[in-house]
């Protein structure tokens, strides 16, 4: 009997749906995480939070309020282009740090009802990501996912940790991290070179990447 290296049981060829869903999830709940330890900051300083929301690293960066805007956009636009469905459009937000909370609760929603067996099978098909600008990048869904729109995603969540952690608000790396990101680790590491060998990872050298597999991963 064929034995699934998923926690969920559902067989560890099929992937793409625990690459993407599976992870945005987790870490969309850590960045709502973060907002709260921003707001009991705030509270505790009498600090208006609409201060945080602004901050930025550098002038020309996106301030804290638009980097999760950012995060929650690549993941609705990932997740929209695998299941082959229109994204959402979302109203405006409340006021304060209430707003940016309610728009993650709102992609997780989104995320997760979307069927997985349609992300899965969207791995070879052809998409195509729109900018802000109207350019227009192809990729497959595999492709989509694993260079471009999960370290885009990664990119703003940790900005907006480095921009509350400089800010002052009392964080450390395991408030990034959570114990709630381990459960996709353990899936990937419970059959390494099945799940490898599905999402590409393998070189065509004939090994999962490592020193004696050339070229390296990433």
């Amino acid at each position: 009997m064929r034995r699934s290296g998923h926690p969920s049981g559902r067989n560890s060829d099929h992937l793409l749906h625990e690459a993407s869903v599976g992870v945005y999830v987790p870490y969309l709940r850590n960045l709502s995480a973060l907002l709260d330890h921003a707001e009991a900051y705030a509270r505790a300083r009498t600090i208006d939070p609409a201060v945080l929301l602004e901050m930025r690293l550098s002038p020309n960066m996106y301030s804290l309020r638009q980097q999760v805007g950012e995060a929650n956009r690549h993941v609705v636009l990932s997740c929209a282009l695998l299941a082959g469905c229109a994204p959402p459009v979302f109203g405006d937000t409340a006021p304060g740090i209430a707003g940016p909370k309610a728009r993650i609760a709102a992609t997780i929603d989104f995320a997760q009802g979307l069927p997985p067996e349609a992300i899965d099978a969207a791995a070879d098909r052809d998409v195509v990501f729109t900018f802000r600008s109207g350019a227009n990048r192809p990729f497959t869904g595999k492709s989509l996912i694993l260079t471009f729109s999960v370290p885009q995603f990664f990119f703003h969540v940790a900005t907006a940790y480095d921009i509350l952690r400089h800010a002052g608000v009392d964080l450390a790396k395991k408030d990034f991290w959570d114990h709630r990101g381990r459960r996709w680790a353990r899936a990937f590491s419970s059959d390494s070179t099945k799940t490898e060998t599905a999402l590409g990872l393998v070189t065509s050298r004939g090994g999962p990447c490592s020193p004696e597999g050339r070229p390296p991963c990433g």
